[in-house]
């Protein structure tokens, strides 16, 4: 194939590489001016900070020159900006002065003030900073560089307060109005004192949240607080703001003989937990009696205030006059002074900015892409487009937004809350709390039966690795420090939390653990698990999942994914073995933790799995020998699993006193001065696969011989083993059979969003598809150490290239960048590991951009597969014919046709109108379209009138919507059932073939290349 490549003279300037500023001229010696001018003038910093920042820009300074153009909008001044603020925040953060401003230190907003950036793009750009400068912050501040500088922490904490401001928002406009006599939008003006009382409850939370938790909290901790500041506010708002009336408001139903339960009331609207808010509660009363020196009355019953009225005044406090004019003034002064000297010492951001929607440094646009995922947000492709087939029972759709109410207060006074991302996790907690919490802390009796029923019995060693693998998970120190240190009681309140998250844990893997056991006895007809219940990997592997569906559920900063597997020593490919079986035998699970499931097994196929020292690497270089050369050049084999005692030793955890457990010494060397690094030898490493994975064969393998093996327990066994299920193939074929076929499912539903939103045809689509199957099943050494959509990208490009559609690069990534998986890394910094004689004449590692990687490696790899596609032989028949010759791949994917992949999605089917028609889900489909009610609706193809085309009840539908007709108020699609949703049934694929052949007429909308 001529011409395959990407020109940089041309089409490279798509995603260009040039723009460089001569770096021997006068342009590089001006940009140390200007920075050395902003530390000093518009920051003030001392010398020895100055110092820090300018060493720091002047050893990345080659980096940034030959990176003009990879931040923001591409141009230098602005990249110049971007730059400058990076190397101020990691100063400020890993720098030797310390980061308060009394010594010289400087704060986030007052570098992001500085040089005229937002926070949105601010942690957008900083991780491709990250990786081209790394190596240079590591000689500098260590190799621990990347955990002190806490970026993904900072970013989730930034999430979490934007979303709590909403949530506070929204709350403060439900309960009280902001002008003394009209609700908050229809005043044009609101009363100062009335807006005062609003800013008064968020700096009261922001002080709570530093004085009282963490440094990082979680969100559902965090919205108990704020919860708790909506209590006293409404004990203590003069009646006259309410937007409610306490006798007659459904909002506070929980009555008793003395008046509304107010605690009660709101745990039932906002999904807490009665016992947590009235901590919380407690909390925030002595933080105002500590710091605004306010005496409670005696007792809330003897204080005759109008705004204790028909409340019972049980468990709540007042202060009197804490709002009345002359104190809130100085209440607000107090706290914000208190807030201000506690930012000033670790150098944070102003989280005061998060109540004025109008500050310029909150940007537009959405931090959650990706790397944090919260609850409630819309997924393109629901659970039913996991890569994981057997996950067969798919997810409600999103919760849908709330709509203003007619009354003009802002939302309709009904039970049913608005549903958000914080009342969404406030709704998964609960879960938690009232199915998980109450179960016991030890196995159940069947599920001893089940430990004891093995070869030996399993129960003090199960117990025992429980133990210590959550407490190296759930240690005081995984959840970061305080701001504050002198409030002592904290500490215990930490530990309190902790082992209150690790029970949680603890009770769900035994939950789940014997409901598989349940379902392995059935497959097996037996009791003996031993091959399962012995296997060290799988237990971690589930142990591993509990914690971090608790941790999500609470939605911790600290210890977001993949924290969990650097605390259980295990990979991303062993944790991907068990994500669909532990949704399948878990079905009380809700929904937005099976699409947290769902998005972490994403993560871990889509990259994580291929990352270097994988364990999917063990099982690749047996399954596939003619890969061990690559994988042992790149090093990319997984160390050994590191022991309990090793664990338990760096963790400080009690083992309890019992005996090492049997396999222990094969997951570590007692000799220390034993290499293991994963550049060892293929031959050498064999060997240590074959003896690490002795101790998990079943010591009744000889009885189990004549039987299927069931999925789990062939998942986890040693990867040389041969796997009776399969026709005598080894296991690691089977299991890389398996996650290749995901691989491939995940890589058809990106190919397929991808072309739809580039408008490209049905044929150009499969051809595609064709290709990345082809690179999956031939040429696998493609995806090691890099993304799944790079690969995508330049299979695009390639199939646009061979078909003469006048596609370009930038056009590529412009449509990728609106697709919701999208990172700037993944087309920016490209992994890239030269060859001794590469045509280039580079040696050694390096980060390219996504068309360096398509001209240098991309093209001359896929050369081949992409003159078969434009040869106009069919593919597959020539795959087929070459496999037979040279052997089959009994673990590739064997290829076809594009698949039918179920769509959640709603299609806007008018481009004039805003209709969207969803296809309904095939178990609601079921249920509802039994064989006696069936004939009770109308599908598609099917006339809604007896002796009547569906041709003309089309034409109906199309003359309706082209009238003109008004519709007068909004659509309500909040009370939108499911019963509704069922009338606008449709075949979920019957509409490709009318698509595609609107995409073939549609001519591809771009842009005008840069010149």
């Amino acid at each position: 194939m001529e011409g395959g490549g990407a020109q940089p003279a041309s089409s490279g300037s798509e995603v260009t590489t040039s723009g460089k500023v001569d770096a021997g001229g006068g342009g590089a010696n001006s940009m140390e001016e200007r920075f050395a001018d902003s530390c000093k003038g518009k920051l003030g910093l001392d010398e020895s900070m100055t110092r820090q920042a300018m060493q720091l820009f002047k050893e990345s300074k080659s980096i940034l020159l030959s990176s003009m153009s990879s931040f923001g909008s591409g141009s230098p001044e602005e990249i110049e900006r971007f730059w400058s603020a990076f190397v101020l925040y990691c100063v400020s953060r890993l720098g030797k002065a310390g980061r308060g401003k009394e010594d010289g230190g400087i704060t986030l907003c007052q570098i992001l003030r500085a040089f005229r950036l937002n926070i949105v793009d601010f942690f957008k750009e900083m991780p491709q900073f990250c990786i081209k400068v790394g190596c240079v912050l590591a000689g500098l501040y260590g190799s621990d560089w990347e955990k002190r500088l806490e970026l993904k922490e900072l970013q989730a904490n930034v999430v979490h307060l934007s979303l709590l401001s909403r949530y506070y928002k929204r709350a403060y406009q439900e309960l009280f109005l902001l002008n003394d006599a009209k609700p908050a939008e229809n005043s044009a003006e609101p009363n100062p004192q009335a807006s005062e009382y609003y800013r008064f409850g968020w700096l009261l939370f922001l002080v709570l949240r530093i004085q009282t938790f963490s440094r990082f909290k979680d969100l559902v901790t965090s919205t108990n607080g704020l919860v708790s500041v909506l209590a006293i506010l409404i004990v203590q708002i003069p009646v006259r703001l309410r937007n409610f009336n306490i006798k007659e408001s459904s909002s506070f139903a929980k009555k008793s003989d003395k008046g509304v339960n107010l605690i009660a009331s709101l745990c039932e609207k906002y999904h807490t937990s009665e016992d947590e808010l009235s901590k919380a509660l407690e909390k925030t009363n002595t933080l105002i009696m500590d710091i605004l020196k306010k005496k409670p009355c005696p007792a809330a019953s003897e204080c005759q205030q109008d705004s204790l009225s028909f409340i019972d005044p049980e468990g709540l406090t007042y202060f009197k006059n804490l709002l009345e004019e002359d104190s809130l003034k100085s209440s607000l002064l107090i706290l914000e002074k208190e807030y201000e000297n506690a930012i000033n010492t670790k150098g944070e951001l102003d989280e005061r900015m998060f109540t004025n929607d109008e500050d310029s440094l909150l940007g537009s646009g959405s931090l959650s892409g990706g790397a944090i995922n919260l609850p409630g947000t819309k997924r393109k492709y629901d659970v039913m487009a996991s890569p994981a087939k057997s996950i067969t029972s798919p997810s409600p759709m999103s919760p849908p937004r709330f709509c203003a109410s007619p009354n003009g207060n802002g939302y309709y006074n009904s039970k049913m809350a608005p549903i958000t991302p914080v009342s969404t996790a406030m709704t998964t907690a609960k879960w938690l709390r009232s199915t998980i919490s109450p179960l016991p802390s030890k196995p159940s009796g069947e599920l001893l039966r089940f430990f004891s029923a093995c070869d030996k019995d399993v129960t003090d060693d199960i117990t025992r690795r429980a133990g210590i693998i959550l407490g190296a998970i759930f240690t005081g120190s995984s959840f970061g420090e305080r701001i504050c240190t002198s409030v002592r009681s904290t500490n215990r309140i930490d530990a309190i939390w902790t082992e209150q998250r690790k029970m949680e844990a603890l009770k769900l893997y035994y939950r789940v653990l014997e409901s598989m056991c349940r379902a392995e006895s059935q497959i097996l007809s037996g009791n003996n698990l031993t091959s399962l219940l012995s296997n060290e990997r799988f237990h971690r592997c589930m142990i591993a999942c509990s914690a971090e569906l608790v941790l999500a559920t609470h939605k911790t900063v600290t210890m977001m994914f993949p924290a969990v597997l650097e605390k259980t020593g295990i990979t991303a490919f062993d944790l991907s073995k068990v994500i669909e079986s532990f949704v399948r035998h878990e079905d009380t699970l809700p929904r937005e933790l099976k699409r947290h499931l769902n998005s972490l097994e994403e993560r871990l196929l889509e990259s994580m799995a291929w990352e270097k020292g994988s364990s999917m690497y063990n099982s690749l270089i047996v399954a596939r020998s003619a890969l061990s050369a690559e994988i042992n050049r790149l090093g990319l084999l997984a160390e050994p699993m590191p022991s309990l005692d090793a664990i338990a030793a760096h963790h400080n955890i009690s083992l309890g006193g019992l005996p090492p457990l049997p396999f222990q010494k094969q997951e570590h060397s007692p000799d220390k001065d034993e290499v293991r690094s994963p550049k060892r030898a293929c031959t050498e490493r064999r060997n240590v696969l074959v003896d690490n994975n002795n101790s998990f064969r079943s010591p009744v393998k000889d009885i189990l011989k004549s039987k299927l093996l069931p999925p789990l327990q062939s998942a986890f066994a040693s990867p040389t083993r041969p796997n009776p299920a399969a026709g005598g193939e080894l296991c690691a074929e089977t299991g890389i059979g398996v996650f290749l076929s995901k691989i491939a499912k995940l890589a058809a539903i990106r190919i397929k969003g991808l072309c739809e939103r580039l408008q490209l045809s049905q044929q150009v689509l499969e051809r595609v598809y064709s290709l990345v199957q082809q690179i999956i099943s031939q040429q696998t050494a493609l995806f090691f150490n890099r993304h799944i959509d790079q690969i995508i990208l330049c299979s695009i490009y390639g199939v646009a290239k061979i078909s003469q559609l006048a596609l370009t690069f930038k056009e590529i990534i412009f449509g990728y960048r609106k697709q919701s998986q999208c990172k700037p890394q993944v087309f920016r910094s490209v992994y890239v590991h030269w060859p001794p004689r590469s045509r280039n004449g580079k040696t050694g590692e390096e980060h390219v951009d996504i068309i360096t990687f398509y001209n240098e490696v991309f093209i001359p790899t896929v050369k081949p597969l992409l003159v078969e596609l434009g040869s106009g032989a069919s593919p597959n028949k020539k795959n087929e014919e070459k496999c037979a010759a040279d052997g089959p791949y009994p673990e590739s994917p064997r290829l076809a046709r594009f698949p039918n992949l179920p769509d959640m999605s709603p299609k806007k089917v008018s481009a004039a109108h805003n209709v969207y028609v969803s296809p309904l889900r095939s178990s609601k489909m079921d249920i509802l379209l039994s064989p006696s009610s069936k004939s009770y609706y109308a599908c598609v193809g099917e006339s809604t009138h007896a002796f009547q085309s569906p041709s003309k009840d089309l034409k109906v539908i199309n003359n309706r919507l082209n009238s003109g007709k008004k519709v007068s108020g909004r659509l309500n699609f909040d009370v939108v059932s499911d019963l509704v949703v069922a009338r606008s049934l449709g075949d979920q694929n019957g509409t490709s073939t009318a698509t595609a052949d609107i995409a073939t007429k549609t001519p591809v909308k771009r842009e005008q290349p840069d010149s």
